[in-house]
């Protein structure tokens, strides 16, 4: 079985995931909003960045 991860499934499961932990502890909710930001910056720019 081959696992494929894409940027398109990427995404939605770092939103997943950010969302779970601002609600299990919502004083995390700056740092999490912050490495969500960056890591989609991040990602969003990773094609061009490689060119």
């Amino acid at each position: 079985m081959n696992v494929h991860l894409d940027i398109t499934l990427l995404q939605p499961l770092m939103a997943l995931v950010a969302g779970i932990l601002i609600l299990v502890m919502p004083r995390l909710l700056n740092f999490v909003v912050a490495i969500y930001l960056i890591i989609l910056g991040i990602s969003g720019l990773w094609p061009h960045l490689l060119r």
